[in-house]
């Protein structure tokens, strides 16, 4: 009865994440779910904002939406990823506040751990350090939502939970090469090579660094136990506990999508965080989250969407 009985708001739910998150809404006995579209709610807006409030008079409001990209986009556009994405999360946590929301779910980022931050991430270490300078602007911006979150708690008791999800990855996701994630990224330029017969393809960096992956609709899931159990103000991890190095990663989606020529590596671009892993037993032990998705299959499963979607082009 908990979701049948709440109305719900999702910013950024025709993104990505927000798009499955909705849909297991749905699935979970939501009857009203609004998720205000970019083009008609700007958030860094009040008037949309406030317009999306009005409409809506959501209980529970999910915060997703936000300025995202890759490290050749946060490179490129700096001052956007910090103000957009700050501009958005201030403004609407604080007419969730002042529309008397019963609960507000922040998303945060895994960018927004310091560079030299020991392995596996803990959340109490999160400000021991300066985050990795190529997306220090954006983890700085989402990093925000957490003190926010915390003051309104303090001052208000404000109901606001923070989560830091590792690196996604799925079906849906941007396979943009001027906008993705290193997954799209590396799956598209697989998939062009073999479709133009070429036999190189050339990555960023040195291959060396690792990174953390969660499965887009594990992600989701998380995402509705903490919204459903967890009243804390301590920030939770929300990731697979795996890690795996670019350079593996390369291979894996090469053999996925029947690449056999030569992968370069070019190491005057920036290989970002030189490790991510998180620490996820707060998440366990608080809500009792455990990714399901294992890696390979949740490739899979993104491969022969990207092959559908785009095999056409």
């Amino acid at each position: 009865m908990f979701w049948e009985e709440n109305k719900i708001m999702v910013t950024g739910g025709k993104g990505f994440l927000g798009s499955h998150l909705v849909g297991k809404l749905k699935d979970s006995g939501c009857r009203q779910v609004f998720a205000p579209e970019q083009d008609k709610y700007d958030l860094r807006e009040k008037d949309a904002i406030t317009r999306a409030f009005e409409e809506s008079r959501p209980d529970i409001v999910f915060h997703l939406s936000a300025k995202v990209g890759g490290i050749g986009a946060n490179l490129r556009f700096p001052a956007e990823f910090f103000y957009d994405n700050m501009l958005m999360g201030i403004q609407v946590m604080e007419y969730a506040r002042v529309y008397n929301v019963k609960k507000f779910v922040a998303l945060g980022t895994v960018c927004a751990y310091p560079k030299s931050t020991r392995v596996p991430f803990k959340e109490d270490d999160l400000w021991k350090g300066y985050p990795e300078e190529t997306n220090a602007p954006y983890g700085l911006a989402k990093k925000m939502l957490l003190v926010q979150a915390q003051a309104y708690r303090k001052q208000y008791g404000f109901n606001a939970i923070y989560l830091l999800p590792a690196n996604l990855y799925g079906p849906g996701d941007n396979f943009t090469l001027e906008g993705s994630h290193v997954i799209p990224a590396m799956i598209k330029k697989f998939f062009e090579a073999v479709r133009n017969k070429e036999d190189e393809v050339t990555l960023w960096g040195t291959g060396k660094a690792t990174r953390e992956f969660l499965y887009v609709e594990d992600c989701a899931d998380a995402i509705i136990l903490a919204a459903e159990k967890y009243n804390k103000l301590e920030p939770v991890n929300i990731g697979s506990g795996m890690e795996i190095s670019i350079r593996d990663l390369a291979r894996l989606i090469a053999d996925i999508s029947g690449f056999q020529g030569k992968v370069l590596w070019d190491r005057s671009r920036p290989d970002g965080q030189p490790r991510r892993r998180l620490d996820i037993s707060r998440a366990q032990k608080e809500f009792g989250f455990r990714a399901k998705t294992r890696f390979r299959e949740g490739l899979q499963k993104t491969v022969d969407w990207y092959k559908a979607t785009f095999q056409a082009e």
